[in-house]
């Protein structure tokens, strides 16, 4: 920073009054004309804040140990925000907030996370809780194994975040006996058969 300055403070013929600092590799900004910088600069700011995709992540897994599916669902933080809130009647949803979230998000996941059998019957799950990441959030289901292939002719309807983002997509990773699949969900294709 003291480059500028110097050269205004002794006063040198040419410097710029808005110079306050001197660029050690200038090569780098001279390659850029000055209106392109200023018209980017904006939306560049702009990008680091907002995320472009909206996705989610659900990972399924038997536990032979206790005979259960565990569940696991990333989304980000400021989108689930955002569907807990209008969840919740308008009333504004924080992670960070002085109370905890959990019975919106259950109520929430409930609606928008279902795993039926063949018929259609629904299977019954625990809500364990969730877990902040960075800028996104797991929570965590329990659901009892049934039968002794939990991922055989199953259906799952997986809309989280759909009523919110025409562009969402749903990515469910299923893991059982050393295989694995995954099954992706979109607005128009919100429930799928699955069998693994």
């Amino acid at each position: 920073m003291e480059g500028g300055k110097e050269k205004r403070q002794k006063g040198e013929k040419g410097a710029s009054p808005y110079v306050c600092f001197r660029i050690k590799h200038p090569f780098l900004l001279s390659s850029i004309p000055p209106f392109l910088l200023f018209t980017i600069l904006p939306f560049l700011l702009v990008s680091f804040h907002v995320h472009d995709f909206h996705t989610s992540l659900t990972q399924m897994e038997f536990d032979a140990k206790s005979q259960t599916v565990e569940v696991s669902i990333r989304m980000f933080t400021d989108d689930l925000e955002t569907a807990l809130t209008q969840e919740n009647g308008g009333k504004p949803i924080h992670f960070g907030g002085p109370t905890k979230p959990d019975q919106v998000l259950e109520r929430y996941v409930r609606k928008h996370f279902v795993v039926a059998d063949a018929q259609r019957k629904q299977r019954s799950y625990t809500y364990v809780g969730y877990e902040q990441e960075s800028d996104a959030h797991w929570v965590y289901i329990e659901m009892p194994a049934s039968g002794a292939d939990p991922f055989k002719n199953i259906v799952i309807k997986q809309d989280i975040l759909m009523n919110l983002f025409s562009d969402q997509v749903n990515l469910v990773n299923i893991q059982y006996n050393q295989q694995k699949k995954t099954v992706v969900f979109r607005n128009n294709q919100p429930v799928q058969a699955v069998s693994l």
